[in-house]
Protein backbone atom coordinates (compact mmCIF):
# COMPACT_ATOMS: atom_id res chain seq x y z
CA UNK A 1 0.00 0.00 0.00
CA UNK A 2 1.66 3.58 -1.12
CA UNK A 3 2.16 6.16 1.65
CA UNK A 4 -1.00 8.33 -0.24
CA UNK A 5 -3.32 5.70 -0.19
CA UNK A 6 -2.58 5.01 3.66
CA UNK A 7 -2.60 9.04 4.61
CA UNK A 8 -6.36 8.45 2.61
CA UNK A 9 -7.78 5.88 4.91
CA UNK A 10 -6.35 7.87 7.88
CA UNK A 11 -8.54 10.76 7.18
CA UNK A 12 -11.77 8.86 6.00
CA UNK A 13 -11.42 7.02 9.15
CA UNK A 14 -14.09 8.18 11.95
CA UNK A 15 -12.50 10.63 14.38
CA UNK A 16 -12.91 8.56 18.04
CA UNK A 17 -14.14 10.54 20.88
CA UNK A 18 -12.83 10.17 24.30
CA UNK A 19 -14.48 9.71 27.13
CA UNK A 20 -14.17 12.59 29.86
CA UNK A 21 -14.19 12.04 33.41
CA UNK A 22 -14.11 15.38 35.92
CA UNK A 23 -11.00 14.39 37.75
CA UNK A 24 -10.70 18.71 38.48
CA UNK A 25 -13.99 18.25 40.63
CA UNK A 26 -12.91 15.32 41.96
CA UNK A 27 -9.50 16.89 43.37
CA UNK A 28 -11.13 20.47 44.52
CA UNK A 29 -13.72 17.90 46.47
CA UNK A 30 -10.68 16.27 48.35
CA UNK A 31 -8.93 19.69 49.07
CA UNK A 32 -12.40 21.16 50.45
CA UNK A 33 -12.79 17.92 52.72
CA UNK A 34 -9.05 18.13 53.72
CA UNK A 35 -9.32 21.52 54.87
CA UNK A 36 -12.89 20.40 56.60
CA UNK A 37 -10.83 17.65 58.58
CA UNK A 38 -8.11 20.11 59.38
CA UNK A 39 -10.29 22.74 60.70
CA UNK A 40 -12.68 20.13 62.50
CA UNK A 41 -9.58 19.52 64.52
CA UNK A 42 -8.30 22.55 65.28
CA UNK A 43 -12.23 23.11 66.25
CA UNK A 44 -13.37 20.73 68.53
CA UNK A 45 -10.49 18.98 69.92
CA UNK A 46 -10.99 20.82 73.23
CA UNK A 47 -14.15 20.53 73.60
CA UNK A 48 -14.19 16.58 72.46
CA UNK A 49 -11.24 16.35 75.03
CA UNK A 50 -13.36 17.70 77.91
CA UNK A 51 -16.70 15.97 77.08
CA UNK A 52 -14.93 12.53 75.79
CA UNK A 53 -11.22 12.10 76.76
CA UNK A 54 -10.63 11.79 72.96
CA UNK A 55 -9.20 14.83 71.10
CA UNK A 56 -10.16 13.34 67.94
CA UNK A 57 -13.31 11.96 68.91
CA UNK A 58 -15.74 14.69 66.45
CA UNK A 59 -12.46 14.04 63.76
CA UNK A 60 -12.97 10.14 64.02
CA UNK A 61 -16.63 10.33 63.44
CA UNK A 62 -16.58 12.60 60.52
CA UNK A 63 -14.15 10.58 58.57
CA UNK A 64 -16.48 7.67 59.38
CA UNK A 65 -19.07 9.56 57.40
CA UNK A 66 -16.67 10.66 54.66
CA UNK A 67 -16.11 6.68 54.38
CA UNK A 68 -19.76 6.35 54.24
CA UNK A 69 -19.78 9.19 51.75
CA UNK A 70 -17.06 8.07 49.29
CA UNK A 71 -18.61 4.30 49.17
CA UNK A 72 -21.61 6.32 48.02
CA UNK A 73 -19.24 7.98 45.84
CA UNK A 74 -18.16 5.23 44.10
CA UNK A 75 -21.25 3.47 43.80
CA UNK A 76 -22.93 6.65 41.73
CA UNK A 77 -19.72 6.55 39.90
CA UNK A 78 -19.81 2.90 38.72
CA UNK A 79 -23.69 3.14 38.06
CA UNK A 80 -25.29 4.74 34.95
CA UNK A 81 -26.70 8.21 35.99
CA UNK A 82 -30.09 6.72 34.60
CA UNK A 83 -30.56 4.37 37.64
CA UNK A 84 -31.80 7.17 39.56
CA UNK A 85 -34.13 8.33 36.45
CA UNK A 86 -35.84 4.81 37.16
CA UNK A 87 -36.25 4.72 41.12
CA UNK A 88 -37.17 8.72 41.28
CA UNK A 89 -40.88 7.44 42.40
CA UNK A 90 -39.96 5.44 44.82
CA UNK A 91 -36.88 7.32 46.21
CA UNK A 92 -39.50 10.18 46.82
CA UNK A 93 -42.27 7.98 48.03
CA UNK A 94 -39.40 6.18 50.90
CA UNK A 95 -37.79 9.91 51.68
CA UNK A 96 -41.32 11.28 52.02
CA UNK A 97 -42.24 8.23 54.68
CA UNK A 98 -39.23 8.54 56.68
CA UNK A 99 -39.57 12.43 56.85
CA UNK A 100 -42.96 11.77 57.98
CA UNK A 101 -42.28 8.97 60.57
CA UNK A 102 -39.11 11.20 61.86
CA UNK A 103 -41.81 13.89 63.16
CA UNK A 104 -43.99 11.02 65.09
CA UNK A 105 -40.55 8.81 66.89
CA UNK A 106 -37.50 11.04 65.83
CA UNK A 107 -35.03 10.88 68.02
CA UNK A 108 -34.61 14.08 69.17
CA UNK A 109 -31.19 17.00 69.88
CA UNK A 110 -31.16 20.38 71.15
CA UNK A 111 -35.22 20.22 71.50
CA UNK A 112 -35.97 18.97 67.82
CA UNK A 113 -36.71 15.46 66.25
CA UNK A 114 -34.90 15.22 62.60
CA UNK A 115 -32.71 11.61 63.31
CA UNK A 116 -33.97 8.14 62.96
CA UNK A 117 -31.83 5.65 63.62
CA UNK A 118 -31.13 2.71 61.08
CA UNK A 119 -28.73 -0.33 61.92
CA UNK A 120 -27.31 2.14 64.99
CA UNK A 121 -26.69 5.23 63.03
CA UNK A 122 -28.32 8.44 63.13
CA UNK A 123 -30.24 9.08 59.91
CA UNK A 124 -31.68 12.76 58.97
CA UNK A 125 -34.58 11.93 56.37
CA UNK A 126 -34.88 15.50 55.09
CA UNK A 127 -31.30 15.58 53.89
CA UNK A 128 -32.46 12.27 51.82
CA UNK A 129 -35.47 14.65 50.72
CA UNK A 130 -33.11 16.77 48.89
CA UNK A 131 -31.55 14.11 46.81
CA UNK A 132 -35.34 13.03 46.06
CA UNK A 133 -36.51 16.00 45.22
CA UNK A 134 -33.93 16.74 42.41
CA UNK A 135 -34.08 13.24 40.92
CA UNK A 136 -37.96 14.10 40.81
CA UNK A 137 -37.52 17.38 39.10
CA UNK A 138 -34.79 15.94 36.78
CA UNK A 139 -37.00 12.89 35.83
CA UNK A 140 -40.16 15.71 35.12
CA UNK A 141 -38.48 18.36 32.97
CA UNK A 142 -36.55 15.47 31.14
CA UNK A 143 -40.08 13.68 30.03
CA UNK A 144 -41.71 17.11 29.51
CA UNK A 145 -39.60 20.11 28.78
CA UNK A 146 -42.06 21.98 26.04
CA UNK A 147 -44.93 21.52 28.32
CA UNK A 148 -43.26 23.48 31.01
CA UNK A 149 -44.13 26.42 28.64
CA UNK A 150 -46.92 26.67 30.21
CA UNK A 151 -47.44 28.42 33.07
CA UNK A 152 -50.39 25.74 34.69
CA UNK A 153 -47.86 22.87 34.24
CA UNK A 154 -44.99 25.17 35.66
CA UNK A 155 -47.23 25.47 38.75
CA UNK A 156 -48.04 21.54 38.90
CA UNK A 157 -43.99 20.83 38.58
CA UNK A 158 -43.83 22.95 41.81
CA UNK A 159 -46.73 21.07 43.42
CA UNK A 160 -44.68 17.91 42.70
CA UNK A 161 -42.08 19.03 46.03
CA UNK A 162 -44.65 20.24 48.14
CA UNK A 163 -45.17 16.59 50.43
CA UNK A 164 -41.80 16.82 51.12
CA UNK A 165 -41.27 20.50 51.17
CA UNK A 166 -44.20 20.88 54.17
CA UNK A 167 -43.56 17.66 56.23
CA UNK A 168 -39.70 19.27 56.15
CA UNK A 169 -41.19 22.39 57.25
CA UNK A 170 -43.08 21.22 60.30
CA UNK A 171 -39.90 21.04 62.52
CA UNK A 172 -37.00 22.26 59.84
CA UNK A 173 -37.87 25.40 57.96
CA UNK A 174 -34.67 26.02 56.77
CA UNK A 175 -34.29 22.49 55.37
CA UNK A 176 -37.59 23.30 54.01
CA UNK A 177 -36.24 26.17 52.12
CA UNK A 178 -33.46 24.72 50.47
CA UNK A 179 -35.47 22.12 49.26
CA UNK A 180 -38.19 25.03 47.63
CA UNK A 181 -34.37 26.78 46.86
CA UNK A 182 -33.25 23.89 44.86
CA UNK A 183 -36.89 23.59 43.15
CA UNK A 184 -36.71 27.18 42.38
CA UNK A 185 -33.49 27.38 40.42
CA UNK A 186 -34.56 24.22 38.53
CA UNK A 187 -37.62 25.49 37.08
CA UNK A 188 -36.29 28.61 36.52
CA UNK A 189 -33.27 26.91 34.22
CA UNK A 190 -36.06 25.14 32.48
CA UNK A 191 -38.59 27.68 32.20
CA UNK A 192 -38.32 30.42 29.15
CA UNK A 193 -40.06 33.16 30.95
CA UNK A 194 -39.43 35.24 33.99
CA UNK A 195 -43.01 36.35 35.13
CA UNK A 196 -44.47 33.22 36.80
CA UNK A 197 -41.05 33.28 39.27
CA UNK A 198 -42.56 36.05 41.00
CA UNK A 199 -46.07 34.66 41.55
CA UNK A 200 -44.10 31.41 43.03
CA UNK A 201 -41.58 33.78 45.44
CA UNK A 202 -44.92 35.63 46.54
CA UNK A 203 -46.91 31.83 47.33
CA UNK A 204 -43.61 30.88 48.86
CA UNK A 205 -42.79 33.31 51.46
CA UNK A 206 -46.77 33.20 52.16
CA UNK A 207 -46.42 29.96 52.75
CA UNK A 208 -43.41 30.23 55.02
CA UNK A 209 -45.04 33.03 56.81
CA UNK A 210 -48.23 30.50 57.49
CA UNK A 211 -46.02 28.48 58.92
CA UNK A 212 -45.00 31.18 61.39
CA UNK A 213 -47.87 31.49 62.21
CA UNK A 214 -48.97 28.34 63.42
CA UNK A 215 -48.88 27.27 67.51
CA UNK A 216 -45.20 26.65 68.79
CA UNK A 217 -43.93 28.58 65.91
CA UNK A 218 -43.40 32.00 67.20
CA UNK A 219 -39.62 31.17 68.14
CA UNK A 220 -38.96 31.97 64.37
CA UNK A 221 -40.32 35.70 64.91
CA UNK A 222 -37.99 35.83 67.53
CA UNK A 223 -34.84 35.11 64.98
CA UNK A 224 -36.21 38.21 62.84
CA UNK A 225 -35.93 39.88 66.58
CA UNK A 226 -32.58 38.47 67.34
CA UNK A 227 -30.87 39.05 63.54
CA UNK A 228 -31.72 42.95 64.02
CA UNK A 229 -30.54 43.30 67.32
CA UNK A 230 -28.59 40.00 68.72
CA UNK A 231 -27.14 42.47 71.34
CA UNK A 232 -30.34 42.58 73.01
CA UNK A 233 -31.41 38.74 73.49
CA UNK A 234 -30.09 36.04 74.76
CA UNK A 235 -30.61 33.63 72.13
CA UNK A 236 -28.18 36.23 69.95
CA UNK A 237 -25.46 34.66 72.07
CA UNK A 238 -24.26 32.78 69.41
CA UNK A 239 -24.52 35.12 66.73
CA UNK A 240 -22.35 37.55 68.78
CA UNK A 241 -19.36 35.17 69.43
CA UNK A 242 -19.46 33.93 65.72
CA UNK A 243 -19.04 37.87 65.12
CA UNK A 244 -16.25 38.66 67.83
CA UNK A 245 -13.97 35.45 66.28
CA UNK A 246 -14.69 36.93 62.71
CA UNK A 247 -13.75 40.32 63.66
CA UNK A 248 -10.34 39.58 65.79
CA UNK A 249 -9.04 37.11 63.30
CA UNK A 250 -8.03 40.23 60.80
CA UNK A 251 -6.32 39.73 57.19
CA UNK A 252 -4.37 36.60 58.12
CA UNK A 253 -5.46 34.90 61.25
CA UNK A 254 -4.00 34.33 64.95
CA UNK A 255 -2.69 30.74 63.02
CA UNK A 256 -3.96 27.35 62.87
CA UNK A 257 -5.63 26.13 66.68
CA UNK A 258 -4.89 29.49 68.27
CA UNK A 259 -8.96 30.49 68.22
CA UNK A 260 -10.18 31.90 71.39
CA UNK A 261 -13.65 31.89 70.47
CA UNK A 262 -14.07 28.30 69.97
CA UNK A 263 -14.58 27.90 73.45
CA UNK A 264 -17.75 30.43 73.44
CA UNK A 265 -19.33 29.95 70.05
CA UNK A 266 -21.84 27.51 70.92
CA UNK A 267 -22.08 24.60 68.13
CA UNK A 268 -18.68 25.90 66.71
CA UNK A 269 -18.21 22.28 65.07
CA UNK A 270 -21.24 22.49 63.42
CA UNK A 271 -23.00 25.71 61.87
CA UNK A 272 -20.65 28.30 62.92
CA UNK A 273 -17.45 26.90 62.13
CA UNK A 274 -16.75 29.42 59.43
CA UNK A 275 -16.47 31.94 61.78
CA UNK A 276 -13.11 29.83 63.21
CA UNK A 277 -12.06 29.84 59.96
CA UNK A 278 -12.14 33.54 60.14
CA UNK A 279 -10.51 33.83 63.46
CA UNK A 280 -7.74 31.20 62.64
CA UNK A 281 -6.73 32.14 58.93
CA UNK A 282 -8.07 35.63 58.73
CA UNK A 283 -10.31 36.74 55.52
CA UNK A 284 -7.18 35.56 53.81
CA UNK A 285 -8.34 31.99 54.48
CA UNK A 286 -11.98 32.45 54.37
CA UNK A 287 -11.72 33.70 50.99
CA UNK A 288 -9.52 31.11 49.62
CA UNK A 289 -12.22 28.48 50.87
CA UNK A 290 -14.89 30.71 49.27
CA UNK A 291 -12.78 30.63 46.02
CA UNK A 292 -12.60 26.56 46.26
CA UNK A 293 -16.28 26.62 46.37
CA UNK A 294 -16.68 28.62 43.33
CA UNK A 295 -14.27 26.28 41.61
CA UNK A 296 -16.29 23.33 42.72
CA UNK A 297 -19.91 24.54 41.33
CA UNK A 298 -17.74 25.64 38.36
CA UNK A 299 -17.17 22.28 37.79
CA UNK A 300 -20.18 21.21 38.12
CA UNK A 301 -21.58 24.22 35.91
CA UNK A 302 -19.38 23.06 33.04
CA UNK A 303 -20.74 19.40 33.69
CA UNK A 304 -24.15 20.44 33.18
CA UNK A 305 -23.80 22.56 30.04
CA UNK A 306 -21.84 19.41 28.16
CA UNK A 307 -24.36 16.54 29.55
CA UNK A 308 -25.11 13.94 27.31
CA UNK A 309 -29.05 14.65 28.08
CA UNK A 310 -31.76 16.57 29.52
CA UNK A 311 -31.75 14.52 32.55
CA UNK A 312 -28.29 14.65 33.93
CA UNK A 313 -28.14 18.36 32.70
CA UNK A 314 -30.88 18.64 35.39
CA UNK A 315 -29.61 16.50 38.05
CA UNK A 316 -26.02 18.35 38.11
CA UNK A 317 -28.04 21.55 37.88
CA UNK A 318 -29.66 20.36 41.29
CA UNK A 319 -26.98 19.10 42.52
CA UNK A 320 -24.76 22.37 42.22
CA UNK A 321 -27.55 24.47 43.22
CA UNK A 322 -27.81 22.11 46.73
CA UNK A 323 -24.39 23.15 47.37
CA UNK A 324 -24.14 26.54 46.26
CA UNK A 325 -26.99 27.54 48.47
CA UNK A 326 -25.67 26.01 51.51
CA UNK A 327 -23.04 27.91 51.16
CA UNK A 328 -24.43 31.00 50.97
CA UNK A 329 -26.92 30.46 53.42
CA UNK A 330 -24.35 29.31 55.86
CA UNK A 331 -21.81 32.27 55.84
CA UNK A 332 -24.77 34.72 55.46
CA UNK A 333 -26.05 32.97 58.85
CA UNK A 334 -22.30 33.17 60.62
CA UNK A 335 -21.66 37.05 59.27
CA UNK A 336 -25.26 38.15 60.21
CA UNK A 337 -26.28 38.84 57.44
CA UNK A 338 -29.32 36.56 57.55
CA UNK A 339 -31.45 35.36 60.64
CA UNK A 340 -29.81 31.88 61.71
CA UNK A 341 -31.20 28.72 60.33
CA UNK A 342 -28.96 25.88 61.20
CA UNK A 343 -27.25 25.36 57.79
CA UNK A 344 -23.77 23.67 57.83
CA UNK A 345 -21.36 24.40 55.61
CA UNK A 346 -21.17 21.59 53.19
CA UNK A 347 -17.71 19.08 53.58
CA UNK A 348 -16.35 21.65 56.07
CA UNK A 349 -18.77 21.33 58.84
CA UNK A 350 -19.17 18.36 61.13
CA UNK A 351 -21.95 16.15 60.01
CA UNK A 352 -22.84 12.19 60.09
CA UNK A 353 -25.81 12.45 56.95
CA UNK A 354 -25.14 16.19 55.67
CA UNK A 355 -21.47 14.99 54.53
CA UNK A 356 -22.30 11.26 53.48
CA UNK A 357 -25.01 12.56 51.01
CA UNK A 358 -23.18 15.67 49.70
CA UNK A 359 -20.54 13.59 49.04
CA UNK A 360 -22.54 10.73 47.51
CA UNK A 361 -23.46 14.01 45.08
CA UNK A 362 -20.52 14.26 43.99
CA UNK A 363 -20.28 10.82 42.44
CA UNK A 364 -23.71 11.76 40.32
CA UNK A 365 -21.91 14.59 39.02
CA UNK A 366 -18.81 12.80 38.17
CA UNK A 367 -21.35 9.70 36.43
CA UNK A 368 -22.36 12.32 34.47
CA UNK A 369 -19.04 13.90 33.45
CA UNK A 370 -18.56 9.86 31.96
CA UNK A 371 -21.22 10.85 29.15
CA UNK A 372 -19.18 14.07 27.87
CA UNK A 373 -17.58 13.30 24.87
CA UNK A 374 -14.16 14.95 23.95
CA UNK A 375 -12.88 15.48 20.43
Amino acid sequence: MSREDRESRREAAPIRKARYFDYSLLFFLVVLLGVGYVMLYSTSAYTATLRNGDSAFFLKKQLFASALGAAGLIFCVVVDYHFWKHISGALYVVSFIMCVFVLFAGNESHGQSRWIEIAGINVQPSEIGKVAVIVAMATVISKIPKQLRNMENLLKLFALILPIFGVVAANNLSTALIIFGIAFIMAFVAYPGYKPFFIIVALGGLAAWMLMMLPGMEYRFERIQVWKHPENFETGYQTLQGLYAIGSGGLFGKGLGSSIQKTFVPEARNDMIFSIICEELGLFGAICIIVLYILLIWRCLFVALNARDMFGSFLVIGIMAHIALQVIMNIAVVTNTMPNTGVTLPFISYGGTSLAITISEIGIVLSVSKGIQMK
